[in-house]
């Protein structure tokens, strides 16, 4: 369950959530209803994990998505649950974030089937456990390219067709790894850490175009890759969450929420704002490189 190691938490104070990739079985909505009715939200990496929830959380706010990544296949069986979930509309396309012309295609399909783009989120990511001196140029590169370049490609994409002349929202998906230079982590933190300062850079420019860009940075979260690939589970059994204010992992309703109020006329006045949601994690949290190079240790097999 959800509210696991966390006695003084109540099971009924937190969102609904499942720990597989797949749509909620039942939702309660904390905000309207409609609150995004008759947007299109286009989001990459939704085939899974957050992306999979946010694009879950929105259409059930009355929101039309797209989801667009690498796997056609898992986004086709994606895009039919959450459709037959919801009752809404998804599109899923194909699109490799680090192409351009690929995202110009999708971005093209996408106004094309459903009229119009109001939300962009770019979600897509590529991360793992590896110390600096083990870590391959090549590798380093790739996590820049996947996270940084794909969040700047797509943001200017969907910006030069469809929200310079009709305003929008970005909300770029982040992490908090750059905060204290997490052990382990120098690939995915320099490219989130590059990203919160693009998040400032493009609030300020487009702006002007009526255009909002923000940040969700999340903590460890609980039925993710991620969190599978990062040691969660193991430093759930250990106790090391204990360390966590809130003494828990989040769920990905959770940041679905974060993403939705970032993306609602809720925060119609917030820009250029970077919304931690680690339950305090990152203040608090070991950053023991000998002890998280024994969780990589571990996980070696599987990187």
């Amino acid at each position: 369950g959800v509210s696991e190691g966390s006695a003084c938490l109540k099971e009924e104070v937190l969102p609904e959530d499942v720990g597989t990739d797949d749509c909620l079985t039942s939702y309660t909505h904390i905000y309207s209803p409609d609150l995004l009715k008759d947007q299109v939200a286009f989001i990459t990496g939704g085939g899974s994990g957050i992306g999979l929830r946010i694009a879950d959380v929105f259409m059930r706010h009355g929101c039309d998505t797209v989801i667009a990544s690498r796997n056609f296949d898992k986004l086709k069986e994606a895009a039919e649950k959450l459709s037959a979930a919801t009752g809404r509309r998804c599109l899923p396309l194909c699109i490799d974030v680090r192409q351009p012309e690929s995202i110009a295609a999708a971005v093209d399909e996408t106004l094309k089937e459903l009229g119009r783009i109001d939300v962009l989120i770019n979600n897509a990511a590529g991360n793992f456990l590896c110390p600096a001196t083990a870590l391959s140029f090549n590798a380093f590169k790739t996590v820049m390219e996947i996270d940084t370049m794909g969040t700047f490609n797509t943001s200017k994409v969907v910006y030069e067709k469809w929200f310079k002349d009709h305003g929008g929202n970005i909300v770029n998906i982040s992490a908090t790894l750059g905060y204290k230079g997490q052990a382990l982590q120098v690939h995915a933190g320099s490219a989130k850490a590059a990203n919160d300062a693009m998040t400032r850079h493009l609030a300020v420019e487009w702006g002007p175009s009526g255009v909002r860009v923000n940040a969700v940075a999340p903590g460890p979260i609980s039925g993710t890759e991620g969190y599978r690939r990062l040691g969660g589970p193991r430093g759930e059994a250990a106790g090391l969450f204990q360390t966590i204010p809130l003494q828990r992992a989040g769920n990905k309703t959770e940041m679905a929420h974060c993403t939705l109020f970032l993306a609602s006329p809720a925060s119609s006045y917030v820009t250029g704002a970077i919304l931690v949601a680690d339950g305090g994690s990152w203040l608090t949290s070991a950053n023991d490189f000998s002890k998280l190079l024994g969780i990589a240790s571990s996980k070696s097999a599987k990187l």
